[in-house]
């Protein structure tokens, strides 16, 4: 993790009070980060082996634990299953007695559903590490995002959507100020709100939404300012498409050639090119014209003589002037 996001980190989880005793389920670990405090002595947490069972995602959680599956967790399973247990904590917020789940997961969903795999299939020794914090809403969810920036398999829709809706629910709309909150660039972050904006066309004419990516959206806002209207329906056509190949009924469109299809919409299909050579003596003297459209490419030897140069250009403006 780098320096930048280490104080970050320090800055969500600053002043926050530790737990008191030691409860049954509980075993004292050092602090991972700080060890030392400002007299010297070392601070310790409480962290807790529980059922995972007695945790639920925090609603506003920027990962969809839906589309988690032991295919894309797969590498995790298999390190926790060889390490014999949970090595870093998932760090959650206590939920009110007597209202169902204990606890509610602000970082950690994969964890979460690795150690809940395993216990369903043939390890149920295994239990779920969490640290107890108290957080605010705007504290969880700065944090959860730094937890997850850099990592690839936490798609930029999935970061894009959560972004939109922090934007409104912590910063009042202002985007100044959650970029200086989250210490990133207000053109960094108005990629990503782009991204999370776009219409719901054409994000189901994606195979999946983990495969939309922030630098699709770039692409797509000239086509969508050019072709609006056509584009989106082309884009809902190809949606129809995808949710039969999600339906078991057809294959998949591939983002590349769903691409090119509102790519076509929004330009047009590709003009051929045609090329047309023009000789005026000798190897030196070959001028090819190659046509595309409305566009003209004039290419020629860099030793060309002049004479035969200014001949051949004359040439092909005399026949297409």
């Amino acid at each position: 993790m780098s320096k930048r996001h280490d104080a970050i980190f320090d800055d969500v989880l600053k002043d926050l009070s530790e737990p008191a005793a030691l409860d049954k389920g509980g075993a004292r670990f050092l602090k991972r980060q700080n060890a030392l405090t400002d007299s010297g002595e070392r601070e310790e947490k409480v962290l807790r082996w529980v059922d995972p069972a007695s945790c639920v995602m925090w609603q506003r959680h920027n990962r969809a634990y839906d589309l988690l599956s032991e295919e894309n967790c797969r590498d995790l399973i298999d390190s926790l299953r060889a390490q014999g247990q949970q090595e870093f904590p998932a760090i959650v917020r206590r939920l009110p007695a007597g209202q169902g789940p204990e606890y509610e997961v602000i970082c950690g969903a994969r964890r979460h559903f690795a150690v809940s795999w395993l216990r369903a299939n043939n390890y149920p020794q295994f239990r779920y590490l969490i640290e107890v914090r108290d957080l605010t809403d705007e504290e969880a969810f700065r944090l959860a995002d730094i937890e997850n920036r850099d990592r690839a398999d936490l798609s930029d829709y999935e970061r894009a959507r959560d972004y939109l809706q922090a934007l409104e629910l912590y910063y009042g709309g202002k985007q100044k100020a959650m970029a200086t909150r989250l210490e990133v660039s207000e053109a960094w972050l108005s990629r990503y709100l782009y991204l999370a904006r776009l219409p719901r066309q054409i994000v189901d004419a994606w195979p999946q939404i983990t495969e939309l990516k922030e630098l699709h959206a770039r692409s797509l806002r000239p086509m969508l300012q050019d072709a609006g209207d056509k584009l989106l329906a082309e884009a809902a056509a190809i949606a129809d498409q995808q949710a039969a190949a999600r339906a078991g009924q057809a294959a998949f469109i591939a983002v590349p050639a769903v691409l090119a299809r509102l790519k076509a919409v929004a330009y047009g299909p590709k003009p051929a090119r045609e090329d047309e050579v023009i000789e005026t003596g000798g190897r030196k003297g070959r001028v090819t014209v190659a046509r595309r459209g409305s566009k003209v490419r004039i290419e020629f030897r860099q030793d060309i003589p002049e004479d035969q140069l200014r001949t051949a250009l004359e040439d092909y403006l005399r026949r297409h002037g």
